[in-house]
């Protein structure tokens, strides 16, 4: 299931009606996505929107001196550019990515194409996906503000832990100290810190940028209520699972189905 050359991956895309699936499916583009790279600067115009399948994205903003705070992360739940269909045209963050792997991009246009013809359908299609999962992401980031606000970075870091695990395959990911630091806007110190307690409560191994998750129900427990609640909410306003309307022929052209 963790096959980044299928689509359906992305938990958009594997919920789309299978004509509107049908339709964008020749034009969306399997693109490698390694660690760092930059899909947009604050104010860029986008040329296209990206929906991962194994790469996560943080959505960053960097202040004039060069300080930088995650502001919310997307992964295989959802898509890269909503100011494409929000009517914005550009973003005022950077998006980079912080966890490498692959993802599938389409041409802003086409998106737009698909966008207004299911607009007032009976199934929603993209035009109801997408505003739901703008909801969704609204909400990451209300809470991710109060949770930088009033919470300990060891919550901080169990919430950081945890959103990641939700949008990748395994339990292991590779990022450094300092680049933590940098998402969750706090001193590397602190980080350290952080993670020496729950390496040292047998929840994580960290080793040289790579740490593995042992424990996930025990990183649970520590987390603050901020992880649970945009949990919630995107499971209530998003789809879990593949849409009941792909037939058999769609789902093995796609990979699906052997």
């Amino acid at each position: 299931m963790s096959d980044p050359f299928n689509s359906w991956q992305n938990h958009l895309l594997a919920a789309l009606p299978a004509e509107e699936f049908e339709r964008i499916s020749p034009h969306l583009e399997l693109v490698q996505m390694p660690l760092g790279k930059i899909l947009y600067e604050s104010g860029d115009e986008l040329h296209y929107v990206y929906f991962p399948t194994t790469c996560i994205v943080s959505k960053l903003y960097v202040t004039k001196n060069g300080a930088s705070a995650e502001i919310a992360v997307v992964g295989n739940d959802g898509i890269i550019g909503i100011s494409i269909f929000m009517g914005g045209g550009t973003m005022p963050d950077r998006a980079v990515v912080r966890s490498a792997g692959y993802a599938y991009r389409l041409r802003t246009h086409l998106l737009m194409q698909e966008f207004d013809r299911s607009r007032g359908s009976r199934s929603g299609g993209l035009h109801c996906l997408l505003l739901r999962y703008t909801q969704a992401l609204i909400t990451q980031m209300a809470q991710l503000a109060v949770c930088n606000r009033h919470h300990s970075v060891d919550q901080q870091l169990c919430r950081w832990l945890l959103v990641s695990l939700d949008r990748l395959p395994s339990n292991e990911l590779t990022i450094t100290q300092e680049l933590i630091a940098n998402m969750l806007g706090v001193r590397r110190e602190g980080v350290t810190e952080a993670a020496g307690k729950l390496q040292g409560a047998g929840l994580i191994v960290y080793r040289r940028g790579h740490i593995t998750v042992l424990d996930r129900p025990g990183l649970e427990a520590r987390v603050c209520e901020c992880y649970h609640v945009v949990k919630t909410e995107s499971d209530r306003l998003l789809p879990s699972t593949l849409s009941t309307a792909w037939p058999t022929n769609i789902m093995h052209a796609s990979g699906m189905l052997p």
